[in-house]
């Protein structure tokens, strides 16, 4: 870890523990003074002066029924439906529940442009998920289509949601635009009739995934978005890219930002897709839309790369791949059929949500790239972890708060957002090392879970892997792998540990082949599941431990 110990150490927060390790804003001096320039506006100020430099002619927005929307034409739908949405709607905040598609890009800043907050509901989370969102975020109503909810078979969940808040279909709210929104949407915009909002006002309530417990409500302002905006912009080769690729959710913030908010901003074509589950259909748009960059998970990428016919993803420069880690495998393969680099990122929800990157001209296997501009860094020492420590950050892109059910908000300590990730940084380059809360101790060590998937995912590339760690007693912890592949042999997984000279601790307890591992609707292992379904697997076992 030469690179930290290098450093000069700074004033460090009083509650920050012994040996405790300060990292500066990686470029904080020009590029700092222009992430705050850039990001002292709003989110719908960006897309008009999007409007203005690009041209009202050029093409914004694409969907997966291959709907075609020009900036002018973007700006227009949304000012005459926010006319509707401030008629029709009360409270501050109002919910959007639509897969990735022009509807729900004309409903969020339709939202934005009707002076509200959007909340954007997680549709695969299940009913009392969804209830309990609508609840904390005090939401005033919720937006939808009628199609969607049929077609995804919704009608169970939206009629929960009504008893929470009036539930609006966008067919009937686009029947309720009158002549004068229709004026409004041509004259409206030009004379600058649209909302300002303050660039510290929320811009968007998002939920995390839930992988580990409740949801939170992360508050996300127009500072903070615009500002991993610019970050991204200094950390990515974004001039190469004329057009993005979509499949990801806009209710995960990954979705939101970087995959709807940024080429909207930034004046490039973004094209739409209303699921990353359907790789085949995904593999086809790709090939007939010709975007430059992808936006995924290691998950999603690998089946498009597997169904795709050979050129159909050739004319990607690069794939950006965040939320899990990124296999040797994934990149062997796209390399191979298709010769674009993949990119692995890191982030998180609360900041916006990206932290740091790779470059595609400087790809570090096993790493997430460095920390992008902007952003302060605290290293903090974990009893029993001699391999990482706590990552805590700090920047323009960090949350205003968790929103509480009282309506208050809870912000950062100092600013500082503690991620719950183990990282260790060498030469500048960040690697994760797993949440903390997937760590198992082991004869008083702390052992990750992401290794020992790792460890599963080099002898059985081919499948999916999820670890748990289930209590021993008084004796501390066991790992449990449930892995898809089928007729698993703990052999093969001894040899190749023994291969990487990983500790025995690292050596699954137990093996247990299933038929699917529980994934969230985003792609990420639903950790939850996974410790539930390890620890039904282990009960029904015979051999129990310490037998």
């Amino acid at each position: 870890m030469n690179d930290i110990g290098a450093r000069e150490p700074k004033a460090l927060p009083a509650w920050a523990p012994d040996g405790t390790i300060y990292l500066p804003a990686r470029e904080d001096g020009p590029d700092g003074a222009a992430i705050a320039k850039v990001s002292d506006r709003s989110i719908l100020t960006a897309l008009l002066e999007a409007e203005r430099k690009f041209g009202g002619a050029s093409v914004a927005l694409e969907d997966g029924e291959q709907r075609i929307l020009t900036y002018t034409e973007l700006v227009r739908a949304v000012a005459a439906l926010s006319r509707v949405v401030k008629r029709e709607t009360k409270g501050e905040v109002v919910a959007i529940m639509l897969p990735s598609s022009i509807a729900a890009v004309i409903a969020y800043f339709a939202v934005l442009a009707a002076g509200r907050t959007p909340a954007m509901l997680n549709f695969t989370a299940g009913r009392p998920t969804l209830v309990a969102a609508c609840e904390v975020a005090k939401v005033g109503a919720i937006i939808t289509a009628d199609r969607f909810i049929a077609m995804a078979k919704l009608e169970p969940i939206a009629a929960a949601l009504a008893e929470c808040a009036p539930v609006l279909p966008l067919e009937t709210l686009r029947k309720s635009v009158t002549r004068r929104d229709k004026a409004f949407a041509v004259i409206g915009p030009k004379l600058g009739l649209l909302p300002r909002a303050a660039p510290d006002s929320g811009a968007a309530i998002v939920f995390t995934s839930g992988a580990e417990g409740d949801p939170k409500a992360v508050v996300l302002s127009h500072r903070n978005i615009l500002s991993n905006i610019e970050q991204v912009v200094r950390g990515l080769p974004l001039e190469r890219v004329k057009v993005f690729f979509n499949p990801l959710p806009m209710f995960h913030s990954y979705g939101l930002g970087p995959g709807m908010i940024l080429p909207l901003v930034l004046g490039r074509k973004l094209v739409l897709h209303p699921s990353p589950l359907r790789a085949k259909e995904v593999a086809k748009r790709i090939s007939e839309t010709q975007p430059n960059v992808l936006l995924a998970t290691d998950t999603f990428l690998r089946q498009y790369a597997r169904v795709g016919d050979p050129g159909s993803l050739s004319s990607l420069h690069f794939a950006v791949c965040g939320a899990e880690r990124v296999r040797a495998e994934t990149r062997n393969l796209v390399r191979s059929r298709f010769g674009f680099s993949v990119v692995e990122g890191y982030g998180v929800t609360e900041t916006s949500p990206v932290l740091a990157a790779n470059h595609p001209d400087d790809v570090r296997d096993g790493t997430v790239g460095k920390l992008l501009p902007g952003i302060e860094a605290l290293l903090e020492p974990v009893p029993g972890l001699h391999d990482g420590y706590r990552l805590k950050v700090r920047g323009p892109n960090v949350m205003a708060g968790y929103l509480q059910p009282d309506g208050s908000l809870s912000s950062p300590p100092d600013g500082w957002h503690d991620t719950g990730d183990a990282v260790v940084i060498e030469d500048g380059y960040l690697s994760i090392r797993g949440r903390l809360k997937r760590f198992a101790k082991i004869g008083g060590e702390m052992t990750s879970l992401v290794t020992v998937e790792n460890l599963a995912g080099a002898v059985w590339p081919e499948s999916l892997h999820a670890a748990a760690a289930l209590p021993l007693g008084h004796k501390g912890e066991i790992i449990v792998l449930l892995t898809e592949e089928p007729d698993p042999e703990p052999d093969e997984l001894l040899a190749r540990l023994k291969h990487d000279k990983l500790s025995e601790r690292f050596m699954p307890y137990r093996v247990f082949q299933v038929e699917k591992i529980p994934l969230l609707g985003t792609g990420k292992l639903d950790t939850v599941a996974v410790t539930k379904l390890a620890a039904e697997l282990m009960a029904g076992n015979e051999e129990k431990p310490g037998d």
